[in-house]
């Protein structure tokens, strides 16, 4: 098995990425809004998916965080709130957004989301990531996101907490170039906090950031000296690592070189989004097989695949959307995504 998150083009799959998929055999595929139009297409995408693996418990991603990161929307699906709203709000409902959420994505064939989003919030944090943190409480962004993961669990969906070991100091775009973090490690403690709290999850995300008090060359996503010290030595995090898109900007090297970078350096998995015949055939070209650990890791993830959920309360749900309703969204209109493909186009990627 392909030790990647892999991504494809549109609304079906074409021949050739049928033919990858049943080749290369990944741990799964991300799926972003260009895959997605409504409910029974995605469902079809999905059925696609996992008969050209020829495996059932494939991971199939999405971020689906709620608020703008929402690959999901529109009239077949449920409406969901930021991080920003739900900091406002009680723990409870952190757990029915994630049930809300499941609800969507149980149907579709999606059973991995990456979410919830465990970043401090500061009042510097870079708009590409401040509306999605539940806000500047560590203590409070680690109860909520433990009650959120354990509401997917319940779901039969297994959540990716992100990004590891936070980002919230992050002052640059990483779509866009690499973020410099400079505080020292006693005061990153409030940022590794809520992660720390929440080491049992079974699969988290990396961070595009150079943390330099560790290692003051490469972001952590490439850096086994970061992944192996904060990662699974302070936070103590043993479960499913995954890079964050490959595709950024903050990396360097083309995309089959990144790909081999971030698994050697300790990624569980590889994180490719863009979508691209020629992109994936370089992830399969120098992108490893999985490692045995790895294995173990995604059998932990695949049991989650297993739970029954139970049905959405209608009380809970209302209760859900009344609150929300009454708390003021961010005032936010970067989107980051859409600043990358615009620069991807202009030189040619």
């Amino acid at each position: 098995m392909l030790a990647a998150l892999v991504s494809v083009g549109g609304l079906r799959l074409s021949n050739e990425e049928k033919f990858w998929l049943e080749k290369n055999n990944p741990a799964g595929v991300t799926l972003f809004a260009r895959n997605i139009e409504n409910a029974e297409q995605l469902r079809a995408l999905t059925d696609e998916i996992r008969s050209a693996a020829g495996r059932e418990n494939i991971l199939i991603a999405v971020d689906q965080e709620g608020g703008r990161v929402r690959r999901l929307s529109g009239g077949d699906f449920h409406p969901a709130a930021s991080g920003y709203v739900l900091g406002q709000l009680d723990e409870e409902m952190s757990a029915v957004h994630a049930e809300i959420i499941s609800d969507d994505l149980r149907r579709a064939g999606i059973n991995f989301n990456m979410a919830p989003v465990l970043d401090t919030a500061y009042p510097f944090t870079h708009p590409v990531l401040k509306s999605r943190c539940f806000g500047d409480n560590a203590g409070k962004n680690a109860l909520l996101g433990k009650k959120m993961i354990n509401a997917y669990i319940g779901a039969g969906i297994c959540p990716c907490m992100k990004h590891l070991p936070g980002h919230g100091r992050a002052t640059t775009d990483p779509h866009l170039g690499l973020p410099v973090v400079s505080a020292g490690l006693r005061e990153l403690a409030a940022d590794f906090y809520p992660f720390a709290e929440n080491n049992a999850s079974l699969a988290g995300m990396t961070a595009h950031i150079v943390v330099s008090a560790v290692d003051d060359k490469l972001p952590v996503t490439m850096s086994k000296k970061a992944i192996d010290y904060l990662v699974r030595g302070v936070i103590g995090f043993d479960g499913l690592l995954v890079s964050d898109s490959i595709d950024m900007n903050a990396l360097a090297g083309g995309i089959g070189e990144r790909a081999a970078a971030v698994v050697a350096a300790g990624c569980d998995l590889a994180c490719y989004c863009g979508g691209k015949t020629a992109e994936l055939e370089a992830v399969a070209a120098y992108c490893p097989q999985i490692s045995l650990r790895t294995e173990e890791r995604l059998q932990a993830v695949y049991e989650v695949f297993k739970n029954r959920p139970r049905a959405l309360a209608a009380e809970r749900v209302d209760r859900y959307y009344r609150a929300v309703g009454l708390i003021k969204e961010y005032d936010e209109q970067y989107d980051a995504t859409e600043v990358l493909n615009r620069m991807n186009k202009q030189i040619g990627r």
